[in-house]
């Protein structure tokens, strides 16, 4: 560390009477003297214009100074009870006073650094190093005013632990000011910057959680955010509504920044370089990352902020002791097995999945009564908004927290007749899975499944037709249905599976369930659609071939005898089986269409006419020859009809359309047999948190926050990686995407 002065040393500032400058300020925070709660060093610290500009190895001195001296002066403690004090002063005012807002803003700044440098380099489990109390010989004043003198607050100092109304522990009083001032305060010119900075302090005050392994267990400790868990149900509604607010409204910093005179206009890369690193320097308000050169606001960091703590507060989970836990008693360090962890309730994940559109009261429809605030939504505006910015990650997160968790919403989707808005980046977002990053890939595959888990969207896709697709660059596609370009995308990201070395049996699984689940409504499916969907099967069959080929040679190999083929996998047998299943599925799907809606598809008809060849050679097999039953009845109908029509010339690809179209107005479906119609549903693994929290902060990392990446132990960091399956912090830290290893898609046949 080296050696340090126990004060800054401060130069000319001296001379201009340093018990005032901010220097001097600073310097007896982080110093060996501490400061009671109620001295008016407080006040001058808080009220005093920040014009500081250290260098990066003077804000890591001092904040390796106040670590040092943290335990004794407890003034992290202090400043945050101070923030408290301020934020709650502001809710409280009918409006935001400035000088509450100069002082809760110089507290948030100050916080923020040295919070974040003790999570950083913290070397307890619990975060003893914070010292998140207040020493028992501390002064016990009685009361304190808004300023911070006597008169305003009633608090009292027992055992180390400081007791403000119902609050028992700092953390818990210091969350409930802001998240307070985030749910009741409104987003305007004058408080937009204090918003956003209590969200960079709700980031940092959460990335506990990146210190902790992938899997919560009872004796993880995450102070602050197991304190917003705790919160009464009214403002946990208010926050979750407030932050979907946030996102959907999407404010723009205010230009005009006389509001914030006070402040210097810095050339510095955001607020302390983004609050994300102690070593940043003191500047304090980032006009470069709110506004472009051209002088209009580029992006609303506010909405990006507030969807990165709602997607780290609705996938939190409190692992808590259990009977089990209590009956190995304290000194067993085995990690809890999967089956007897036991987590509390989310609150806020809870809001999420209760919120209801604020244009249809369900309550007034089934005569429902739900316990405790309901949080309000405009449904149309989320569907909307979720439409302009779903290529981003975090948005797909957010759609599938929506459908997959509350049901008013996900039937809300489902009855909406512009579903292009959503399907249409999200088959983009397939088109470029190259480019995009395989949990993005999941996620998106995932919610299709869950909407073609519903018949009327099945049907309705099919009937909104899609005049271009300008970014599909194969072939020009006009006037295509939305479903034919779901089918035809599905399979194209089946197909880039394929084409990889190591190939993804999840993702197969769910291209495969939602066209499964689609099949039986296919109405008109165009015929670049229907090519491509007999070539599924061709391309599947090659794969199977290959796999049993390989098999065949090794089962008949001598013993002893090396060769090339020895390199296969272990479970070429396994995956033997996998494929035979997913061919299964595929003559399911053609069964489907051919059995429910052959005479609305020629286009299929004629698909299976041009390719039939590639299903001669499974008539026999013992898995396949009863599915291919019927697509051979079809067959034989249609190629009699053909051999039966006297044509001049050859055969053109419009006569033979003619001719099934006439014909499939004759089809009465005789000697088809009937198989029990495929369903698949997703279900979610019982232990989702095993991948959502590594993926939401993963998220967090890519966009707006940088961590120290050594003392990540949430996910592997720093691990060579495939440019479409890794993360880059802030920092340019390469982050490993995790894959789908604590997310198993349930896929179950509904008879």
């Amino acid at each position: 560390m080296g050696g340090v002065p126990s004060t800054p040393r401060w130069g000319s500032a001296a001379e201009m009477r340093p018990a005032e400058t901010a220097e001097y300020l600073i310097g007896a925070l982080v110093g060996e003297k501490s400061y009671p709660l109620a001295s008016d060093y407080w006040q001058k610290l808080l009220e005093s214009p920040l014009h500081l500009r250290w260098p990066s190895h003077r804000v890591l001195q001092a904040s390796q100074l106040f670590a040092q001296n943290n335990c004794k002066t407890r003034h992290l403690a202090k400043i945050l009870v101070h923030l408290a004090w301020c934020l709650q002063e502001c809710v409280s005012a009918s409006g935001v006073p400035s000088a509450a807002l100069v002082r809760a803003l110089n507290a948030l700044y100050i916080s923020s650094v040295f919070l974040k440098y003790f999570i950083e380099n913290a070397k307890s489990d619990h975060f003893e190093e914070l010292h998140l109390s207040l020493d028992e010989n501390e002064a016990k004043p009685t009361s304190f005013s808004k300023g911070g003198g006597p008169g305003r607050f009633q608090v009292k100092i027992v055992y180390g632990i400081l007791l403000a109304e119902n609050y028992q522990t700092i953390e818990q009083l210091v969350m409930h000011s802001v998240l307070s001032f985030l749910g009741k305060v409104d987003v305007s010119t004058n408080t937009y910057l204090l918003h956003h900075e209590l969200l960079n302090f709700m980031l940092i005050a959460m990335s506990t959680q990146l210190l902790s392994g992938p899997s919560p267990g009872p004796d993880d400790s995450h102070p602050f955010i197991d304190a917003m868990m705790v919160q009464e149900s009214s403002l946990v509604s208010l926050v979750v509504s407030k932050l979907l607010l946030n996102y959907i409204r999407r404010p723009n910093f205010p230009i005009d920044s006389s509001s914030y005179s006070i402040f210097s206009e810095v050339n510095q890369t955001g607020v302390l370089q983004r609050v994300g690193s102690a070593a940043a320097n003191f500047v304090l308000l980032p006009f470069n990352l709110f506004v472009g050169s051209s002088g209009e606001a580029t992006r609303s960091p506010l909405a990006e902020n507030s969807l990165n703590v709602l997607l780290i507060l609705i996938h939190y989970r409190k692992c808590i002791e259990t009977d089990y836990v209590k009956d190995r008693g304290d000194h067993s360090s085995e990690p809890l097995p999967k089956e007897d962890a036991c987590f509390s309730e989310n609150p806020y994940c809870k809001a999420l999945e209760n919120a209801q559109d604020i244009e249809f009261d369900r309550l007034d429809v089934e005569g429902n009564v739900q316990n405790g605030p309901l949080v309000r939504l405009p449904f149309a505006s989320l569907f909307d908004t979720l439409g302009l910015y779903l290529a981003d990650e975090r948005s797909i997160l957010l759609l599938y927290s929506m459908v997959q968790g509350n049901s008013a919403f996900l039937e809300y989707v489902l009855v909406r007749t512009d579903l292009d808005t959503l399907l249409m980046p999200m088959l983009e977002t397939l088109y470029n899975a190259s480019r995009r990053t395989s949990n993005q890939i999941y996620m998106v595959l995932i919610i299709l499944l869950i909407l073609s888990q519903d018949s009327s969207f099945n049907a309705s896709i099919h009937k909104l037709m899609l005049p271009n697709v300008p970014w599909y660059q194969e072939r020009l596609l006009h006037q295509t249905s939305l479903g034919s370009l779901m089918v035809i995308i599905l399979i194209r990201t089946v197909k880039y599976n394929l084409s990889k070395l190591r190939q993804d049996v999840y993702l197969h699984t769910n291209c495969l369930a939602t066209l499964a689940n689609m099949a039986p409504h296919v109405h008109r499916l165009s015929a670049y659609a229907s090519q491509r969907l007999v070539s599924l099967f061709d391309m599947l069959a090659r794969k199977y071939n290959k796999l049993a080929e390989m098999s065949n040679n090794k089962m008949h190999m001598p013993n002893g005898e090396s060769r090339e083929e020895d390199n296969l996998p272990e479970d070429t047998t396994a995956e033997l089986h996998i494929y035979t299943d997913f061919l299964r599925i595929v003559l399911e799907i053609l069964n489907a269409i051919l059995t429910y809606t052959l005479p609305r598809n020629p286009e299929v008809v004629y698909a299976i006419m041009h390719r039939q060849e590639v299903f001669q050679p499974f008539r026999n097999h013992p898995r396949f020859n009863e599915l291919l039953e019927n697509i051979f009845t079809v067959l034989d109908f249609f190629n009699s009809r053909m051999d039966a029509q006297k044509m001049d010339g050859e055969w053109s690809v419009e006569k033979v359309l003619q001719v099934i179209v006439i014909n499939c107005r004759s089809w009465r479906g005789e000697g088809m047999k009937m198989f029990t119609q495929l369903r698949f549903t997703y279900e979610q693994e019982s232990h989702p948190e095993e991948f959502f929290i590594p993926y939401v902060w993963q998220l967090v990392l890519s966009c707006s926050f940088s961590f120290n990446p050594n003392s990540i132990n949430l996910f592997p960091v720093d691990l060579p990686l495939e440019k479409q399956d890794s993360f880059v912090g802030e920092d340019g830290q390469k982050l490993q995407s995790g894959g789908l290893n604590g997310l198993e898609q349930q896929v179950d046949v509904l008879v």
